[in-house]
């Protein structure tokens, strides 16, 4: 019986170098596509919201997440929530608003106004596209 050839060191460090090569560009590629926007790369709220007529719009966007992820509003004034889509494929054209028993698949560009009603002090609503990958907070000061 003939035994099986060994590979030789170099070609077994070469087989180790590829495969960490491999997995360190996985990692990279994960951690820039989970990394949040650059308009709230901080973490900060961000200023999108506007009110018109005694009521308050907060907008954000739905496209490989959402953008951004913490919006704070004023409490005590009705609130709407404009989510606009732009060629939006992915999960989080499936949003989720548990709080207000709101589920809905967006289309895939334009606009779609949530009455989210009026919020109190203190108060956060929370909101996830379908799969639960993505979310946005909603604060009420």
């Amino acid at each position: 019986m003939k035994k099986p050839e060994k590979k030789s060191g170099n070609e077994a460090s070469k087989l180790i170098s590829i495969g960490l090569t491999v997995v360190l560009l996985f990692a990279i590629g994960y951690i820039v596509m989970r990394s949040p926007s650059p308009k709230t790369q901080s973490g900060a709220p961000a200023s999108n919201t506007e009110i018109k007529d005694g009521i308050q719009y907060v907008t954000i966007d739905a496209k490989g997440g959402y953008s951004p992820r913490i919006s704070e509003v004023k409490a005590g004034i009705p609130t709407k929530l404009i989510v606009k889509t732009n060629g939006t494929y992915d999960c989080s054209s499936s949003i989720v608003i548990n709080a207000l028993n709101y589920r809905k698949i967006l289309p895939q560009t334009g606009e779609t106004e949530i009455d989210i009603g009026t919020g109190k002090a203190g108060d956060t609503l929370q909101g996830l596209c379908g799969m639960g990958m993505y979310n946005f907070q909603i604060k009420f000061n």
